[in-house]
């Protein structure tokens, strides 16, 4: 999400507003009769990122929530959450014990947008051109254990070069959207901001010079699925930053914020509530964390990085930045799923500068160590570079590291992580689905989403075996033994998981299912006054 961690925010209101249309069917222009939602999540086709809305390239919580309105999928998380079930397919199971072959039959009378009918080559193209573009952003990764693909009539089946339990997680992903060969090429990606798909709505987006102001989401009138309606339209409209948001909300310009209130928005509401306007709270599986390029000189010899696990207080920085919002997290996976150990405060106890300092000189490291932190500036809000300073000041005080901190436009921030120009940098991971897997094989897989120079064999044969499990609580042992590993040598440092909030204005219904667990917008679930 990395995955997730995506958006660019901009000056939104500088923007003279283009409508491109999207989908082939009639959208309105956000009238009285849209629900109105605010983001802070912005759209954008650049040099490095020209494609943000390709299912073959997104990758992020923003692109993906764009997505999710407009394409459709194999399979989707169930109202309420749980296990995938059919969205596109009539039904979907595994035709072997072994989770190596997986067989979808289709539901009848599937059409795109544009009225064509979808049929089991659609299906197979859409997987496949993800793989044959294999693009940077990691998005092939998801399926990167599919051997070939069969398309048969209303059928179409999948065999695995592994077995794979998770495998219709990965089919109900935007990853796995299914698209048509009218709008998107097989080799390439489709540059741009259109979506084209046969998803419960279709789109218009306002925009200029490659970036998005306004999407206008509008009830498809071709979609099959079992995805409710509870509206006719809706409006997604980007802003600039949480206090412009949040300054809609109140003015009655939009009707509901999402991602991403800041933590005072959120203090605030929870302390003063505002006439009109209520706060609701659900459960996260967002996460951030340090990554190392092990490669830097700085950072190679990870006795560096397990002194600086050492003596970094997850607690200060969860509680004086982000307050009730987050809390400390001492493994990649999250309190809230399942196979999660505390392997970090395992190792290392509670924030302790002599055993930091023991460490470096049992490494011979000559102290103090001066590095240089790296975060993105407007990505996840104000709220990092705080977390930045807090995590210098610690780092510092202890005199055995010289830290210093800078801050970079995610535009500018991404590709140069990729390349390898930070030692040590900050991000964000919201799932792309709920299950341990997903907090593991995405930065410790071949073909991560990093590109990180780290490898542990050990690591890369234990996350096949897990998904052999088909009872994923039998996969435990192989996610402990990896915790343990990530904990020993450091390539990721687990500092906090978060909460999500929504903000409504009153009469909206369904805010409580707007976010799904891994931060995607669903907004087919709003609607007007009670249900």
């Amino acid at each position: 999400m990395n995955r997730k961690t995506l958006v660019l925010p901009a000056v939104v209101g500088l923007l003279a507003p283009v409508l491109v249309a999207c989908g082939g069917a009639d959208g309105g222009s956000g009238g009285s009769d849209a629900i109105v939602v605010g983001t802070t999540d912005q759209f954008i086709a650049t040099a490095d990122a020209p494609a943000p809305l390709d299912p073959a390239y997104a990758y992020d919580t923003g692109s993906w929530s764009v997505l999710r309105q407009t394409v459709q999928t194999l399979m989707h998380a169930p109202r309420g959450g749980g296990a995938p079930v059919p969205e596109a397919a009539q039904s979907c199971s595994f035709t072997d014990k072994v989770s190596e072959s997986y067989r979808c039959k289709l539901r009848s009378g599937l059409k795109f947008a544009d009225g064509s009918a979808i049929t089991a080559e659609d299906v197979k193209f859409s997987i496949q051109r993800v793989l044959d573009i294999n693009p940077d952003s990691g998005t092939a990764s998801l399926l990167a254990n599919i051997d070939t693909i069969e398309a048969n009539g209303d059928e179409v089946v999948f065999h695995l070069t592994t077995p794979d339990a998770t495998f219709p997680y990965k089919l109900s992903t935007p990853v796995a959207a299914i698209v048509s060969k009218k709008h998107y090429d097989g080799k390439k990606l489709r540059e741009g901001l259109e979506v084209d798909g046969s998803g419960p709505y279709t789109m218009k987006t306002e925009a200029k010079g490659g970036q998005i102001a306004k999407v206008i989401f509008t009830k498809n009138p071709s979609y099959q699925g079992d995805i409710k309606l509870r509206n006719d339209r809706v409006e997604l409209r980007s802003f600039a930053d949480a206090d412009t948001m949040g300054k809609a909300l109140e003015s009655g310009d939009i009707d509901i914020m999402t991602r991403a209130m800041s933590p005072e928005q959120i203090r605030d509401l929870s302390e003063n509530p505002k006439e009109g306007i209520e706060l609701t709270e659900m459960p996260g599986l967002e996460i951030r964390y340090l990554a190392f390029n092990t490669n830097d000189p700085s950072v190679k010899n990870k006795a560096v990085r397990q002194a600086m696990a050492a003596v970094v207080d997850r607690g200060q920085i969860a509680g004086q930045v982000y307050g009730a919002t987050a809390e400390p997290l001492y493994s990649l996976i999250p309190t809230t799923i399942a196979a999660h150990t505390n392997s970090f405060y395992n190792k290392y106890g509670e924030p302790s500068r002599p055993k930091a300092a023991d460490i470096l000189r049992d490494a011979d490291i000559t102290t103090p160590v001066k590095l240089k932190l790296h975060y993105t500036t407007d990505h996840y809000g104000a709220g990092t570079a705080k977390e930045f300073e807090a995590l210098k000041n610690q780092l510092n005080a202890t005199k055995l590291f010289d830290v210093t901190v800078e801050g970079t436009e995610w535009a500018k921030f991404v590709p140069a992580q990729k390349r390898g120009d930070y030692a040590v940098y900050g991000l964000g991971w919201f799932p792309d689905f709920p299950d341990p897997d997903n907090y593991i094989a995405p930065f410790l897989d071949k073909g991560n989403f990093l590109n990180t120079p780290y490898v542990s064999t050990v690591a890369r044969q234990l996350i096949p075996q897990s998904r052999r499990a088909a009872d994923r609580t039998a996969a435990s042992d192989a996610f402990t033994q990896i915790q343990e590993i990530v904990a020993t040598d450091v390539p990721f440092l687990p500092l906090w998981q978060g909460k999500q909030y929504v903000a409504a204005r009153i009469g909206v219904s369904g805010v409580e299912r707007v976010l799904n667990s891994s931060s995607d917008l669903q907004l087919w679930e709003l609607g007007s006054g009670t249900e």
